[in-house]
């Protein structure tokens, strides 16, 4: 445990940190989850409006140091993909 005053504060802040983080990245991973559902099920519309929010999510993400910006690119590649693969 640290004795300085800076220290004991940059635990408390880096707990903190991690707790928002660790939130984030897991509601990121439902809105993928989401959209990989709608796309399972097939449907069209859902898949749609839930790809809008994925993109977003992600874009935010990337913006924010979650993840890096190339997996962004190519996650929002893949998302793009499946959406165009379904069958109308």
């Amino acid at each position: 445990m640290p004795n300085i005053k800076s220290a004991k504060k940059r635990v408390l802040v880096n707990e903190t940190k991690n707790a928002q983080n660790k939130a984030a990245k897991s509601a990121l991973k439902t809105v993928l989850k989401k959209f990989d559902t709608a796309v399972a099920e097939g449907n069209r519309s859902e898949a749609g409006s839930v790809y809008t929010q994925a993109v977003k999510s992600v874009d935010k993400a990337a913006a924010r140091g979650l993840i890096h910006a190339n997996k962004a690119a190519h996650k929002k590649s893949q998302l793009t993909i499946k959406l165009n693969a379904m069958e109308d």
